[in-house]
């Protein structure tokens, strides 16, 4: 019995090893974007924006690509700024694209936010639990009239074809600052949310984000709403 279960416990690790050998993951270089997202294929698509970056991964499901996008417009406070962003992910299946999930956010009016931008440096491919098909992790923020201090910041998980979000607003005042985290966040893999609290401890550390002090007790109380007051 004893030899059963061993042998029954070494196939489950060699199954779950195998699936995740089986991940692979890059950025496009301009040429690669050029030869796949050809003009023919961005209008198919209706990629109407301007391609920022583009991610390719493989898990068990198949390829995919994760396609960023902005669209620029006119502003004071740097060279180059943006009032829209989208992103795509695209499963490639016999030479088809099947788009598997979109977003798509802007600065918004009547605020002092003037760009908003794809966070890369905290954009997350893996397969977190091991089960064989990735799930990403996309960040973004905007920038107001006090730089990252009063911009918003948003981080969206997928998992299982749902999108499932962290949301923050900045503030220069402690008052200002608030995050609303969906309920459902809680009921991801515990490996996706842990990846998720190190992103947040990386963006304070780099001091693009300043998130309500005692962030870590309300995720650990599975809080919805949390801010300063």
């Amino acid at each position: 019995m004893n030899k059963i279960i061993i042998v029954l416990f070494l196939f489950i690790c060699n199954v779950t090893l195998a699936q995740s050998l089986n991940i692979t993951s890059k950025q496009l270089s301009e040429k690669e974007i050029d030869s796949v997202f050809t003009t023919n294929v961005k209008d198919k698509l209706q990629i109407n924006f301007p391609i920022y970056r583009i991610y390719q991964f493989n898990d068990k499901i198949g390829t995919h690509f994760i396609v960023m996008t902005e669209n620029e417009t006119e502003c004071e406070e740097l060279d180059k700024c943006f009032k829209t962003l989208k992103g795509y992910c695209f499963l490639l299946k016999n030479d088809d694209f099947k788009l598997k999930w979109t977003f798509k956010d802007y600065i918004l009016p009547d605020t002092y936010e003037y760009t908003i931008s794809h966070w890369t440096k905290y954009f997350k491919i893996d397969d977190y639990n091991k089960d064989g098909v990735v799930d990403p992790i996309v960040v973004y923020g905007t920038k107001g009239m006090n730089d990252n201090d009063d911009g918003r910041i948003k981080i969206l998980i997928y998992y299982k074809g749902e999108k499932i979000a962290v949301r923050h607003q900045n503030g220069v005042h402690d008052n200002e600052r608030n995050t609303q985290v969906d309920k459902k966040f809680y009921t991801l893999p515990l490996e996706i949310q842990a990846q998720v609290k190190t992103i947040i401890e990386n963006i304070e550390e780099n001091n693009h984000g300043i998130f309500p002090a005692g962030w870590e007790q309300a995720m650990k109380n599975k809080e919805t709403k949390f801010d300063e007051n």
